[in-house]
């Protein structure tokens, strides 16, 4: 891995953080939901967001 600059270290940091914070409000937004078809959009956003999570993660490995 190129070595990165503290901005951009900053900027990934930033970048989990929100990917964290969208991948729990959707989940949150799911388990309230009654409606099924909306339950499932939010499960899915809730694990896109969850994948952009652990591939940002693994590229900081």
């Amino acid at each position: 891995m190129a070595n990165l600059t503290n901005k951009e270290l900053a900027g990934l940091s930033d970048q989990l953080d929100f990917e964290k914070v969208l991948c729990c409000k959707y989940q949150a937004a799911a388990q309230e939901c009654t409606e099924a078809d909306l339950k499932n959009c939010f499960q899915q956003y809730a694990s896109q967001h969850k994948q952009n999570f652990e591939t940002l993660l693994n590229f900081l490995k």
